[in-house]
Formats: structure tokens, sequence, C-alpha cells
């Protein structure tokens, strides 16, 4: 049996992985989380082997969720479930310590497959992914675009800022202030050279973020 526990902040995403989850025979949905410090208590009590996890969380995103298990030498293997642009988070998600990343717009019947796979200790990438690994494989460091120095707080935050969020929308998300989000935007402003919120979104649509 493979226990599974859910961390995503929107419980109509949890329902559907419940559903979806319930029509396998050997995968159990042991515990449901909804932001980081609730994963954290419940993993303290309740078994895990497969953890689906969200990358946007409130107040901390889950690829420091996934980093603290890494540092930790949790056993838990971890499936990113993730509305996330696969082609920029999947690798960084993997060279992290991801066991998988499955976007949330793929075909739900994939998520039974994922999780049978994690469970039994492979990795799962959709074939785009796949071939976007080896793509990064094969180019040298000198070729990678120039995103792939932020930081995760600061690339969520360069994703959101193009999507059309504003200070006050992505500091509510994350649960920040927005003096700490503007950080991160000048942050990100100064690593990729840019001098304003139109120029992150024409390099955001550019470099397929959004």
């Amino acid at each position: 049996m493979i226990h599974v526990i859910t961390c995503d902040p929107f419980g109509v995403v949890r329902r559907g992985i419940r559903e979806f989850l319930a029509e396998a025979v050997d995968v159990r949905l042991s515990g449901e989380a909804a932001s980081a410090e609730e994963l954290k208590r419940m993993l303290r009590t309740t078994q895990c082997d497969v953890l689906l996890l969200a990358l946007a969380l409130p107040g901390r995103s889950g690829l420091d969720v996934l980093a603290d298990l890494v540092e930790a030498g949790s056993t838990v293997k971890v499936l990113v479930y993730s509305g996330e642009p696969e082609q920029q988070y999947a690798v960084r998600c993997l060279r992290a310590g991801a066991y998988g990343f499955l976007s949330k717009a793929s075909d739900p019947r994939l998520l039974v497959t994922a999780v049978r796979m994690v469970g039994q200790g492979q990795k799962y990438l959709s074939p785009e992914a796949t071939q976007l690994l080896a793509d990064t494989v094969a180019r040298p460091d000198a070729e990678a675009p120039a995103h792939q120095l932020l930081s995760n707080r600061e690339l969520e935050t360069l994703v959101r800022i193009a999507s059309g969020k504003t200070m006050a929308d992505i500091a509510r998300e994350f649960m920040l202030s927005p003096k700490t989000v503007n950080v991160y935007r000048m942050r990100v402003r100064e690593k990729l050279h840019l001098n304003n919120d139109a120029a992150l979104t024409a390099y955001a649509i550019r470099n397929q973020l959004i």
C-alpha cells in the first residue's frame, strides 16, 4: 500500500486528488494539508510514502518545503503537483530533490500512474519535461537563461508579476508584506537587468514563463 499526503491550499484541488486516488486499490490517502505548517505537523504523526506537493503555498513555497525534507534526510518521496509552468519548474524541482513533477493541466488519470511510479522509487516526468531535461543537460551552462539564477521565491514573484498580479495580490498569496514582495521584485530586476514591470512581463513571455 502506498500512503499519500497531499499539500495544496485549495480545497477543490485536494478533493479532486482524493477522488482520483480513491479509485486505486493500492493507494491510500493518509492526510491532507493546506499549508507548509500544517504539513509539518501532519508528517510527525501520519504515515507518508509519497507527498503530493503544490508549489504555491501560503507563507512558504513548496520548494522551501522540499528543501527542508531533503536537508532533514526524510524518506518521503515528493511528487510536485503544480499549476506552475512545467517547462520552468520541472527540472528545478528534480534538481531540488523531487521524484517527479506533474502539471495540474495534465490528464488527471496520470495522477495514479505518477504516484505509483514515485512510490516504487522511480522518477516521473511528462514526455515534454523529459525532453526539456535532456536539452538542459546537453546545453552548456553559459547558455542557460538568466532566470535560472533566480531564487525560488524570486522566480515565483516574476511569474506572478508577469501574470498581472499586483504587489498586494502577491503579498496575500505568499503571506508576506508588500514591502518584502517589492524586495523580491527589485532583486529580479537587478539579476535580469530589467528596468520595469513591463520589461519583466516581456521577458517572461519571451522565455515561456507564462
